[in-house]
């Protein structure tokens, strides 16, 4: 049969064979329908748990998914799937990407039934030429019973490929300026602050006047008792890792990952966000011992900075 160019395609035809074969028959579920995967299902995914204790319709796949450990040898399966890939991996189609899914829903599933299902090969498309490349588009179809009654249909395609040629780079382009940090926003509820940074190179921290509650970031009111009066003290400098991160991905403009973002709980007892300096990365710890420190960046921006306690200032 001739693929989309006209062209006679003979794997076409091998592929075709696999049509309406068999990949597992009688596969079981590895646990019955249960309320705590239901609850756990809804949780993660935002969805409310069904009033009648049914599992969501769209959780019709997870019952028959293997999980980390995968399904028990044999379990039905037959190597049907295996060999259809091998065929195409050996004509040099080895890459594959999923494309769409669609699931039909015939019966709710209820805590307590026992899942069961058969999946084949529904259909091979002839070749196709596409973005990613050249390749075949694979459908299976899984029917999912519930003690024995079918209870919905679930197919799935991918595109098994070869890669399209790279196309050549263009033109190296001139440099570019390097790229520069993202500004704060300052306004009047948090000009006072970002001055003392910059100015005198101080941390300061607001107080309410009404009940001595400390804050920060800055705000135009106490949090805690609502009073829009306030004064401020510089923070002493010590403090602690509370929380940090190491950021590896996605790499941002003018920051060269990978880097830690620790967030610190100061000697007054108030938390702030801020680069780890002074340490690599993977050395930073919780509850290790930082200093205040400040560090100008693109030449014209100083930010509060922490630094390893022990080591020198960043300067």
């Amino acid at each position: 049969m001739p693929d989309a160019s006209g062209e006679r395609d003979p794997l076409y035809e091998e592929l075709r064979a696999y049509e309406g074969r068999t990949m597992v028959e009688h596969g079981t579920g590895k646990d019955p329908v249960n309320t705590p995967m239901i609850r756990h299902w809804c949780e993660a995914m935002g969805h409310p748990v069904p009033p009648d204790g049914s599992a969501p319709a769209t959780m019709l796949q997870v019952w028959i998914m293997g999980g980390l450990s995968g399904h028990a040898p044999g379990a039905g399966r037959t190597s049907t799937y295996d060999d259809l890939f091998g065929l195409l991996d050996a004509a040099g189609y080895r890459s594959i990407v999923a494309t769409d899914c669609e699931q039909e829903y015939l019966a709710p599933l209820r805590p307590g039934q026992l899942i069961s299902y058969n999946g084949v090969v529904e259909a091979v498309s002839p070749r196709k030429t596409t973005a990613l490349g050249t390749g075949y588009f694979l459908t299976t179809r899984t029917d999912i019973r519930a003690d024995g009654v079918l209870a919905g249909t679930h197919r799935f395609r991918v595109l098994k490929y070869a890669p399209a040629a790279k196309r050549p780079s263009p033109a190296t382009p001139p440099p570019a300026e390097a790229p520069r940090r993202p500004r704060p926003v300052v306004n009047r509820d948090n000009a006072g602050y970002w001055q003392a940074i910059e100015r005198d190179r101080r941390l300061l921290i607001q107080r309410c006047t009404g009940c001595g509650t400390l804050r920060l970031p800055w705000l135009p009111g106490c949090n805690a008792c609502g009073s829009p009066e306030w004064d401020t003290l510089p923070a002493a400098g010590p403090g602690t890792v509370f929380s940090y991160v190491v950021m590896h991905h996605p790499p941002f403009p003018a920051f060269d990952p990978p880097y830690a973002v620790a967030l610190v709980e100061l000697a007054e007892g108030v938390r702030l966000l801020g680069n780890v300096v002074g340490v690599p990365c993977d050395k930073v710890r919780v509850g290790a011992p930082v200093v205040l420190d400040f560090q100008v960046v693109d030449g014209d921006l100083t930010v509060p900075v922490f630094r390893a306690a022990g080591t020198e200032a960043a300067g």
